[in-house]
């Protein structure tokens, strides 16, 4: 049995996540949103042993006081999987919203700071820890009108392999998965609840599901001990890079 720590829970890939990582393991499900974190604590009723963890990301004070208090049987961290992300508005740089560039910032990046940091202590208890950082195909390629969201995950990037180095003599394996495209709430975010705009999106072609990247978590955290996937990218079959995609 894994204690497993899951940020972004609420929804998405974190929710599918939950799901496919509950049986036999001890999950710490965290996301801003306290009555999604309940309903998806209730539906893992007799799954999994369940603590939840309601904090934003982005307040540092908040992230590390919810992991100075954990009850005593999630106190050691065998996984940590850093999955809360979010895209704000699709223009180009000079056309963006200040706030929406700060807000990719503070959670794609200062998130996975503040909360790597603050499970740390739990995360070195473990017989063998292992960091999975939620990146994206937009953290290998830029694209137009996205450039602040891509250097959000190009850092995502670079913060995956630099703590692969720096975490090599504590025994934590690091890997970064990086989706392509996936349809859940990302692009309903992304157009600030436009459903037609997002829609758009996934036309004309079968995109990957949450329960998809899920599953390839899911296998991430399965592999014996001396096994360390580093770097995984998964596209759907219809996508060839970040801009090419068939669609019919």
């Amino acid at each position: 049995m894994k204690t497993i720590v899951i940020t972004g829970a609420t929804s998405g890939i974190g929710y599918a996540t939950a799901k496919a990582l509950a049986p036999n393991n001890r999950l710490i499900i965290c996301g801003r949103r306290t009555e999604k974190l309940h309903t998806l604590a209730a539906e893992l009723e007799g799954i999994a042993e369940v603590h939840i963890a309601s904090f934003d990301v982005t307040d540092k004070k908040e992230v590390f006081k919810a992991f100075e208090n954990l009850p005593e049987p999630f106190r050691t961290i065998d996984v940590l999987i850093n999955n809360a992300g979010n895209a704000h508005g699709l223009a180009s740089f000079q056309d963006a919203d200040l706030e929406d560039l700060e807000n990719m910032i503070d959670i794609n990046v200062k998130g996975i700071i503040f909360v790597t940091k603050a499970c740390l202590p739990q995360l070195t208890k473990s017989a063998n820890p292992h960091i999975i950082n939620i990146s994206s195909i937009a953290g290998k390629q830029a694209y137009a009108n996205g450039t602040t969201y891509c250097a959000s995950k190009w850092a995502v990037e670079a913060l995956t392999k630099g703590m692969r180095l720096d975490f090599l003599p504590l025994g934590i394996k690091v890997t970064s998965i990086a989706p392509g495209a996936v349809e859940t709430d990302f692009s309903l975010v992304r157009f600030k609840g436009d459903k037609e705009r997002a829609a758009k999106v996934y036309e004309g072609y079968t995109p990957l599901t949450a329960e998809d990247v899920a599953s390839t978590i899911a296998f991430t955290v399965t592999q014996p001990e001396h096994i360390q996937l580093a770097d995984i990218t998964i596209l759907p079959k219809a996508q060839a890079d970040i801009s090419t995609i068939l669609r019919k």
